[in-house]
Parts: structure tokens; C-alpha cells; sequence
């Protein structure tokens, strides 16, 4: 049993499909088939099965696929540890996060770690809440920004290093654009823009509508922020989004309202694999990450 068909293995399992995983290893699809049939050979089993046009494990394929990814992902941080052992400030960080938080906090926190390990590469991966926890639990990043943070899991662990206020967004022309500050109630009677099922704001916004009094008449919904705040500034709607995801980035804009009653707030939390030691760069990375936002908390209680 050769690593090279182990690899190969693991990049059909993944891919279910030997032209894609070829072509993602740059290699010929025949040497890709090849590498998978030695090994169906050499164990007396056969690993995958044909369907349709895709490939899909057999159940001692997939047992084979759970365990030899996990050996080949320790392989690989093995590598990256041997790499950065003399100097972790050359090695890479697999950071995750919601799309709301790329806007400006991921590129600040990069920025301002970069300025001290300039070296540092970073591989960035947006996802959802559940593939956000499912990428730290396999392995596939090394820390996570999520909201909202996972009160129990077997696999991450963490904290929470940030409470977002949320703010209303109206159309330019609505009668409440000009408001410093409203009450939630204010908007019982507007078509609400929301986040699809599956994506975390969603319950914080529809709980703050129901604390207030009401429940929200959706008129559209989308899985992006950029999305709903062009929905919004188009005027199909009101919605609430984190402060973060309102900075100002095309010429249709929504108008942002401060809600006074009751205070929308999601907290951001940090994860990391629950039984797994982190690379010696990814522990530098989180410990500035979390002085990083103590240091913001004291500096806003400040003001």
C-alpha cells in the first residue's frame, strides 16, 4: 500500500468522481484509476461502487475513507509542525468564518497579525454555522469565527471574544431613514428581508421581532448580506443586520436605524477541534486573537 494511493483514495471519496479528482491532483484520470484499483486489489475489496455518473463508497469503503483521512490530515500537520518548528511565523493558518464577517473584521484581525508575523500565510474559507463546525471537526481549518457559538459539542471548542449590536436597515426613502434610534415595535407592519433557513441570523432577528411583539412577514429572503441590504436599499423591505455588514460598499445603500428596545445582539465566538493540538502557528494566531478583542472590549468600555 502506497501513500499515493491512499491520497488518490481520499480525493475520489471526496469528490465522487475520478475526471474531477484527476483533474484536481493534476494527474491523468487513467493514473488515477490505476492507483484506486491496485489498491481494491491489494485489500480484496472493492471500496467504490458506480452510480449514476458518480462514484460512491461501498461500506468498507467508507470505513476505510473515515480512517485513513484522518491519518493523512495528521500526516500533513505533522509536515506543517516539522516546517514551522525552528520559526512558526512561516507557516499557514486554515481560518473559517461567516460571510458577514469578511467584510472588515477578518481583513482587520490578518492585517493587524500580519504587521507582527509577516510571514504567516493564510488559507480563508467562508461557510455557514454548520459547515463552519464540521470544517474544525475534520480537520479542515484551525480556528473559526461562528455566531452563534455552540453551547455543547464533542468536537470544537472555544469562547466567545465579541457581542455584535445589530442594527435596522430601512430604505432610503422610508419614513424612518431620518430616525436616530427606534424600537423594534416601530416595524410590526413592514415586509421583513431575512436570511434564509439554516443561516444563525436568522433566529436572532425573528426572536428580537417576537420579543417585541410580532412576527415577521417575510417578502424576501437570501443567504448573503450584501443581498438583502441591496433588497432593502431597492425598497422590497426592512431587516436587521450586524453592524459589521453595513459599512458602506455600493451606491445603493439602505439606511441603517439604531434599535433602542430591545438590544439585538449576536456573539461571535471562536472554535477550535476539542482533541486536537493546534499548530504551533495557529497557537500564536489565537492567542493574539484572543488579546486582540480583549483589548477592543476595553477600549470601547473605555469610551
Amino acid at each position: 500500500m502506497e501513500l499515493r494511493q491512499l491520497y488518490y483514495f481520499v480525493k475520489v471519496a471526496k469528490k465522487e468522481h475520478v475526471t474531477q479528482a484527476a483533474e484536481e491532483l493534476h494527474v491523468a484520470q487513467s493514473a488515477v484509476s490505476r492507483q484506486i484499483h491496485q489498491l481494491e486489489e491489494e485489500l480484496g475489496v472493492k471500496l467504490f461502487i458506480q452510480k449514476g455518473r458518480n462514484l460512491q463508497l461501498t461500506p468498507v469503503g467508507q470505513l476505510l475513507y473515515k480512517r485513513i483521512e484522518a491519518v493523512l490530515r495528521s500526516l500533513e500537520r505533522t509536515v506543517q509542525e516539522v516546517h514551522e518548528f525552528h520559526d512558526p511565523n512561516c507557516g499557514e493558518v486554515r481560518l473559517g468564518f461567516p460571510h458577514s464577517l469578511g467584510i472588515h473584521l477578518i481583513p482587520e484581525v490578518v492585517s493587524e497579525f500580519r504587521k507582527i508575523h509577516p510571514n504567516v500565510k493564510f488559507r480563508l474559507k467562508q461557510g455557514n454555522y454548520a459547515s463552519l463546525i464540521k470544517d474544525v471537526s475534520s480537520g479542515d481549518t484551525d480556528l473559526a469565527f461562528i455566531s452563534p457559538f455552540p453551547d455543547e459539542s464533542e468536537h470544537v471548542t472555544g469562547q466567545i471574544v465579541l457581542m455584535e449590536e445589530l442594527s435596522a436597515i430601512v430604505p432610503p426613502n422610508h419614513p424612518l431613514a431620518g430616525e436616530e434610534s427606534i424600537v423594534l415595535e416601530q416595524l410590526k407592519d413592514e415586509m421583513f428581508v431575512l436570511f434564509s433557513q439554516g443561516y444563525s441570523l436568522r433566529p436572532i432577528v425573528w426572536d428580537a421581532c417576537e420579543q417585541a411583539g410580532f412576527s415577521p412577514k417575510i417578502s424576501f429572503e437570501g443567504e448573503e448580506t450584501d443581498t438583502i441590504r441591496g433588497l432593502v436599499a431597492a425598497g422590497m423591505g426592512v431587516s436587521l443586520l450586524p453592524d459589521m455588514a453595513l459599512f458602506q460598499t455600493q451606491k445603493l445603500e439602505p439606511s441603517r436605524v439604531r434599535i433602542r428596545e430591545p438590544k439585538v445582539v449576536r456573539p461571535i465566538g471562536l472554535i477550535r477541534r476539542i482533541d486536537d493540538k493546534l499548530s504551533p502557528v495557529a497557537a500564536v494566531f489565537y492567542a493574539f486573537l484572543l488579546q486582540f478583542f480583549e483589548n477592543r472590549e476595553n477600549s470601547h468600555s473605555v469610551q
